[in-house]
């Protein structure tokens, strides 16, 4: 098959060359007209969409988030501000979209004998093209649409200029509404459902009535259109789906919250879980999770100070209204947390599934001690790209946070929306329910110096659902990076982030177990005894303080510039009505 030239590209990509080979999947959506013999069986539709499910995230896309929840030993150009103009990006590929439109447009899908097979793969192409679109509004605002395969005389589309949000997400919109209406309603974990559909609308809607909300640079109408989409979806979901949040104890780690990202298949966590990636060591379909974690050559991974401090009491009181609780060592500030703090990070007593020794933070394998064992499994799995455990893609837990904090930004939020969301994820946890009264009579200052765009009545309940989201979905989806976008709130990333606090140099036992695991030394390093050595030079106040990351690292966000990314240089070439973002010239 001949390679598509570059000079073919649609609208905003390029159409980077097909292999040459004679897999069916390789050959059907080239600019070739389609073969009369396809489409021809339900076989041939579920063959071809086969396809569709690799354009969705996984490994570490779907685990290894940064923003300000993890800090790595390296840090992202868009974390530090200094993202440039890129000459091509894979972000700005469109070859996906070109498989799916060719179904959508194939005359042997809209002559098929079968309406209600039919439109159930329609409506599994609609949904991912609903999925593409999305991905490319968050990182890029406006693009091109396009509902038809682009031939290579089609001079109007290959040159196209970007059309407006509004007209993407309303059309959006409309195929997500159309795969909710046609696809099945059997649950499944690993295929796209109605269910699915209904997440995914949520997700979308919330992201972009939020945004228009926050962003009123751009001038975006019907926020509140797309809140109250987000709500409606959820609502369904909540009430017609086969959903509850995982509360059983038969788990790996007996702690379900633990055990929804530690269990190695989904099955078990099926309550939860909407749709999820498998993998399999039988079938060599293996991931770097776990080595990701342990190793001290993965970028060290470690939850952010001001996430950790996020975390209520148990009792739900606030950890930061404590009196110096800035100051507290390790063992102290992990005291009596809410219970999703021990199932998220190494405190003391941690085991690890399968062993009976329990571990301290290796600060070998993360920057600020605070070290991660979400999704972790037994030892077995730590080596390079030998963990097996399915991920999850969307879970009934984010539809409940999508609900509740839909409604708080309407201002329509009641007690009775929270005790039938918010209260499902803290009952999983033995927490107090969030009062929604109290919320806003007392908002936390902690939380208000962070989030500083949220006005109105409801300033406190919409903090609370920030500071649960946050909890809840820690390293999932890199949804907080989606947060801060969508919030307005990318000066939290020009903070420096922190770890664990120490008041002076010394040696610490930070699990009180009899054995010191870390040292704090000034001046020369001194000969190693054991335990990791950090120098108090790299404390926040010379010789104590909360450990430095990537110290020397000045990290700055344009308000005017970074919730969008800039257009490739050679896509800009190709197509000179392709505009670029504001402020990325």
């Amino acid at each position: 098959m001949k390679n598509i030239n570059s000079a073919i590209l649609i609208a905003a990509s390029a159409l980077v060359a097909m292999s040459c080979n004679d897999d069916f999947l390789e050959r059907y959506p080239t600019a070739s007209a389609s073969p009369p013999t396809f489409f021809k069986t339900e076989s041939d539709f579920r063959t071809y969409t086969n396809l569709f499910y690799s354009y969705l995230p996984g490994d570490a896309a779907i685990y290894g988030e940064s923003a300000d929840n993890i800090v790595k030993s390296s840090v992202d150009r868009e974390i530090a501000g200094t993202r440039l103009v890129p000459t091509t990006d894979s972000k700005w590929d469109w070859r996906p979209l070109r498989s799916i439109n060719f179904l959508l447009n194939s005359e042997n899908v809209k002559n098929y004998k079968d309406a209600a097979i039919r439109d159930k793969y329609v409506g599994l192409a609609r949904f991912f093209r609903a999925y593409f679109y999305f991905e490319k509004v968050k990182i890029y605002g406006d693009v091109p649409w396009y509902n038809v395969v682009i031939e290579p005389t089609d001079e109007a589309n290959l040159y196209k200029p970007r059309d407006p949000r509004t007209l993407i997400m309303d059309s959006v919109l409309a195929d997500i509404n159309f795969a909710i209406d046609h696809l099945d309603a059997a649950k499944d974990v690993e295929r796209v459902t109605k269910w699915t559909a209904l997440a995914l609308k949520s997700r979308i809607c919330l992201y972009e009535g939020t945004w228009r909300k926050y962003h009123t640079e751009f001038n975006l109408p019907d926020a509140d259109r797309f809140l109250n989409e987000c709500v409606a979806a959820s609502e369904a979901l909540m009430n017609d789906g086969p959903y509850q949040v995982y509360t059983k104890t038969t788990g790996p780690s007996g702690k379900p919250y633990q055990d929804l990202f530690a269990t190695l298949k989904l099955d078990p966590v099926a309550d939860e879980v909407i749709l999820g990636r498998r993998y399999s060591g039988d079938l060599g379909l293996k991931h770097g999770l776990q080595f990701y974690i342990t190793s001290r050559t993965q970028g060290k991974p470690g939850l952010e100070k001001r996430l950790v401090n996020s975390y209520l009491m148990a009792d739900g009181s606030r950890f930061t209204d404590i009196p110096r609780y800035d100051t507290l060592q390790f063992y102290d500030e992990v005291q009596n947390r809410d219970p999703r703090l021990a199932q998220t990070i190494r405190t003391p007593g941690y085991t690890r599934i399968g062993e009976k020794t329990p571990v301290a933070p290796d600060f070998e394998a993360t920057m600020t001690g605070y070290q991660p064992i979400k999704w972790m499994n037994a030892v077995t799995y730590d080596g390079n790209n030998q963990s097996i455990q399915d991920l999850l893609l969307f879970r009934f837990g984010e539809v409940l946070l999508n609900y509740a904090e839909a409604k708080a930004e309407l201002g329509i939020l009641t007690q009775a929306d929270i005790d039938k969301s918010i209260r499902l994820l803290r009952d999983r946890v033995g927490m107090p329910n969030l009062d929604v009264a109290e919320a806003n009579a007392l908002p936390d200052p902690y939380l208000m110096a962070m989030y500083q765009n949220v006005k109105g009545d409801n300033v406190g309940v919409i903090l609370e659902i920030r500071r649960e989201r946050r909890i809840e979905l820690v390293m999932e989806n890199g949804l907080r990076w989606e947060d801060l976008m969508r919030w307005k709130e990318g000066h939290l990333l020009t903070a420096t982030f922190q770890g664990m606090y120490f008041p002076r140099p010394g040696l610490y036992d930070l699990d009180k177990n009899g054995t010191m695991d870390v040292e704090v030394y000034s001046g020369s390093k001194p000969p190693a005894k054991g335990p990791y050595q950090i120098p108090a030079s790299d404390l926040s106040n010379g010789t104590k303080g909360n450990i430095l990351t990537n110290k020397n690292i000045i990290k700055t966000f344009n308000e005017l510039r970074d919730y969008l990314w800039p257009l490739p240089v050679e896509d800009r070439t190709l197509n000179p009505n392709l505009e670029q973002n504001p402020y990325w010239n």
